[in-house]
C-alpha cells in the first residue's frame, strides 16, 4: 500500500490485478485500485477535482481529469475518511498512477492540491 500526507490529508492505494477482466494476448490488463482518504487535518474539506497521470511500461501516458470521483464529491470533516474503488486499463503487464485531488476548504473556500502516491501496478504471473 503507497500512502502520501499533504496538508493533514492521508491518502493511501492499494492495488489488484483483475485476471477475469485482462487478456494479455490483446494486450489488455486491468487493475482496479481502492483509495483512502483521511481527513487528520483540524479543518472539514471537500474534494472538488481529480487529475491523474496514467503510464504503461511501454512510456504511453494518458491524463484523466474530471469532478470528484466516482461522480462523487465527499466531504470530510476532521478524523473522517472516503474510500473508493476504481480501475484503469494498461496495454502493458506494467504500469503505474499518480496524481493530486484538488480540495476545498469549507471554512474559507480556499483551494488546494493533495498528492495521490505514485503506485505501481505489475500482473502476477511477472513477479519472482
Amino acid at each position: 500500500m503507497e500512502t502520501t500526507i499533504t496538508q493533514g490529508i492521508r491518502v493511501s492505494v492499494e492495488t489488484f490485478y483483475q485476471e477475469k477482466h485482462s487478456s494479455p494476448e490483446e494486450d489488455r490488463y486491468v487493475y482496479a485500485y481502492r483509495i483512502t482518504i483521511r481527513n487528520e487535518g483540524s479543518e472539514t474539506v471537500q474534494l472538488m477535482r481529480r487529475h491523474w497521470f496514467i503510464r504503461d511500461s511501454n512510456t504511453m501516458v494518458r491524463e484523466v481529469e474530471g469532478e470528484g470521483v466516482i461522480g462523487l464529491q465527499p466531504v470530510l470533516e476532521p478524523g473522517k475518511h472516503h474510500e473508493y474503488i476504481s480501475w484503469t486499463n494498461l496495454l502493458s503487464d506494467i504500469g503505474k498512477m499518480n496524481g493530486v485531488y484538488t480540495m476545498q476548504k469549507i471554512s474559507d473556500g480556499s483551494k488546494f492540491e493533495v498528492e495521490i502516491p505514485e503506485f505501481t501496478m505489475v500482473a502476477p504471473f511477472r513477479l519472482n
